[in-house]
């Protein structure tokens, strides 16, 4: 039987313009990325008020403070992505003075560390996508160096990992292992939430994983931490994405706070993990019904812990419990 209390693990993709180039204009998309600065400060006030620890992934090209320095702090060694708007460089070397509020960031991370019981983690350098064709083993430690190199100059030691668009991949995870990263998080159990490239992407994988934020298809996706690896790096997997919300599905949102409610209430009552996670820039537009309804997860968190003793972790913290349980 497990006696170990219930866990929320919270983690962050903090990658502004870098995580959606290939995707999004930024005239397209300026909006959701300026609100950031106003998401970020509303964010850790929430949890400083609940006591909530949380890990943020950050893309090591926001220590940068301006485009000469991110060209200075680049890699040698570079992905040969086979589609070629994958990768950020060329825009980078093509931009003489890319505007901050949208590309760099070292303000925001030195307010989150400021903030109680905040893990800064990476999101590896440069956006990294490590199940693209084209990519290498190779590129990606010339990467994840960048990363781990840049975070050290600011004084951050690197300990956890988020892969860009959950791509991770079991080939890297011993190169991990070898520069002190001790757990990364995984993907949830469903087959639509594999980490797969992203021509597999395809709209049934998408449909399902809508759905599943209203319904519940595939479970409460909540875990023992016993469950995660036998060593280093721990996969400790994602239960649920916090989508922002939007107005033309304003009648679904009881479904989508009772969805996340009962699987909270699971892990608590049965001493696993449920692992929250979401982007700055979803809550860039709309940021206050946004943060009212972090916040309405965030009570029923509380009154979790006060009856099941649950806690609240970072991705190193449940990495540090684990090994001082073996």
């Amino acid at each position: 039987m497990n006696t170990r209390p219930g866990a929320l693990v919270i983690s962050i993709d903090f990658e502004l313009y870098w995580g959606v180039r290939d995707k999004r204009s930024l005239e397209s998309y300026r909006q959701h990325l300026a609100g950031v600065w106003q998401a970020i400060p509303s964010t850790l006030a929430l949890f400083k008020s609940f006591g909530i620890h949380a890990t943020w992934a950050t893309v090591g090209l926001l220590y940068c403070k301006n485009s000469e320095e991110a060209r200075c702090s680049m890699p040698t060694l570079r992905p040969n992505y086979e589609r070629p708007n994958l990768c950020p460089y060329a825009y980078l070397t093509s931009h003489d003075d890319l505007d901050a509020t949208y590309h760099f960031s070292p303000e925001l991370i030195r307010l989150i560390a400021a903030c109680p019981k905040q893990e800064i983690a990476t999101h590896t350098f440069s956006h990294f996508y490590c199940k693209e064709d084209g990519q290498t083993l190779e590129t990606f430690i010339a990467d994840i160096d960048a990363a781990i190199k840049i975070a050290r100059d600011h004084g951050f030691e690197t300990r956890s990992i988020v892969f860009p668009r959950n791509q991770w991949n079991p080939d890297y995870l011993s190169a991990l292992k070898d520069r002190g990263i001790c757990c990364f998080r995984g993907n949830e159990a469903s087959w639509f939430y594999q980490a797969v490239e992203t021509r597999r992407q395809n709209p049934l994988r998408r449909a399902g994983r809508f759905i599943d934020t209203y319904l519940n298809l595939c479970g409460h996706q909540t875990y023992v931490p016993a469950a995660c690896a036998p060593g280093h790096p721990y996969n400790f997997p994602a239960s649920r994405l916090l989508r922002p919300c939007a107005t033309t599905l304003q009648l679904l949102e009881p479904l989508r706070l009772r969805r996340i409610r009962q699987s909270l209430l699971h892990a608590a009552k049965h001493g696993q993990v449920f692992h929250l996670w979401w982007h700055p820039h979803n809550f860039g537009v709309d940021t206050d019904n946004n943060i009212a309804f972090l916040r309405r997860v965030l009570e029923d968190f509380g009154k979790l812990r006060d009856r099941y003793g649950m806690q609240s972790l970072t991705m190193n913290e449940l990495c540090e419990q684990m090994e001082c349980a073996q």
